[in-house]
């Protein structure tokens, strides 16, 4: 049985929380939590509030053993950026370009 969770709109750059989501890829629950909890990266108490959202989902299911549950699939895809103006020298203007994160968490037992 699996369990998901999706975060949408998350103010962080794809590229900066797949950096965060290769090191939990394939863990057991517990441990990735864990390690998220002490790594030093902005995507980590994002990821994490994404993994504990599909296992409180997976306590829910009374079929779903949530001791054996590891991090099938960890997918991190781009959503809409914001688009920003920031002054610069001499009258002139360029574009910064906030992007946003779309997790998806799948969690399956072992």
């Amino acid at each position: 049985m699996e369990a998901k969770a999706v975060g949408k709109y998350i103010r962080i750059s794809p590229q900066k929380a797949r950096l965060v989501a290769d090191v939990v890829r394939g863990m057991d629950v517990d441990q990735a939590v864990t390690a998220l909890r002490f790594m030093p990266k902005k995507g980590a108490p994002l990821l994490r509030k994404v993994i504990e959202s599909a296992l409180a989902n997976a306590t829910q299911d009374d079929q779903i053993d949530v001791d054996n549950l590891y991090i099938k699939t960890i997918v991190v895809d781009g959503g809409p950026s914001l688009k920003r103006i920031r002054p610069r020298a001499m009258g002139r203007a360029t574009g910064i370009i906030k992007r946003t994160s779309h997790i998806t968490v799948v969690l399956d037992e072992v």
